[in-house]
């Protein structure tokens, strides 16, 4: 695994835990990680093995039991509840299965929000909002709201959202399990250009087309990390061959 030193993510005796005694449910089981700037991570494995729990605790959404953990050359498993929200709208973007938009703002207004709640001016939001709706091909539905959008659409909105306040770090939770497949195609083409412009990439997945993208997949089963593979050539050249698995 990549130095310590030079991570973007980085994980030593990761452990998450709930319940207790008889009961007790261990859904992160010691798990070390790095995850270097600019690297593409898949993680995968069957239901319930601990997947999204790894990457609410990566994110700050959770807390963990034990281990350490730094993002973006923060520890933050000991910081506070303010300094954990501040890293999140700053150093992390989010992107979730059901899209989390808001029904009531156009799609314009769902990217605007991160900004707005940044702190910058309206007209800061609205240029970043557009600049970043017309990179993930929806500067015609710009005023649409969630309702009058396709999946697909709604997840490249959330993706929008997720990129609002220039992340250093996206955590995206099965992006493509509510897509069809010209709509997953999207997502992955997508994915690659942020992989390809630089950005920093986790991906929780079931999705084998998803995870071909990755430069590197690890399975994950019982909390815990079973294997690694370094994937030739991350995302280069990879989407050509994935059009025709369903």
């Amino acid at each position: 695994m990549n130095s310590g030193t030079e991570s973007m993510v980085r994980a030593r005796g990761l452990r998450k835990e709930y319940g207790k005694d008889e009961s007790l449910v261990r859904a992160v089981d010691r798990v070390d990680l790095d995850v270097a700037p600019g690297e593409t991570v898949a993680v995968m494995g069957p239901s319930g093995c601990g997947k999204s729990t790894l990457l609410h605790l990566l994110g700050g959404l959770d807390r963990a039991t034990a281990g350490e953990l730094w993002l973006a050359g923060r520890r933050i498993d000991q910081m506070s509840e303010r300094g954990m929200a501040a890293l999140r709208r700053d150093a992390v973007g989010f992107v979730f299965q059901a899209f989390h938009l808001m029904d009531e703002l156009t799609a314009t207004e769902n990217v605007e929000l991160p900004v707005l709640l940044a702190g910058r001016s309206p007209r800061a939001a609205r240029r970043r909002a557009a600049e970043l709706l017309d990179q993930v091909g929806l500067a015609d539905r710009a005023r649409h709201l969630p309702a009058q959008l396709s999946g697909g659409q709604r997840q490249r909105v959330a993706i929008a959202r997720a990129l609002a306040n220039r992340p250093q770090v996206v955590l995206a939770d099965e992006p493509t399990g509510n897509l069809d497949s010209e709509a997953t195609l999207d997502v992955l083409r997508l994915f690659e250009s942020l992989h390809e412009a630089g950005q920093t990439l986790v991906i929780v997945t079931h999705d084998s087309r998803i995870a071909a993208t990755a430069d590197r997949l690890i399975s994950m089963r019982d909390g815990a990390f079973i294997d690694e593979t370094r994937l030739t050539g991350g995302t280069s050249g990879q989407l050509g061959a994935l059009v025709n698995l369903d």
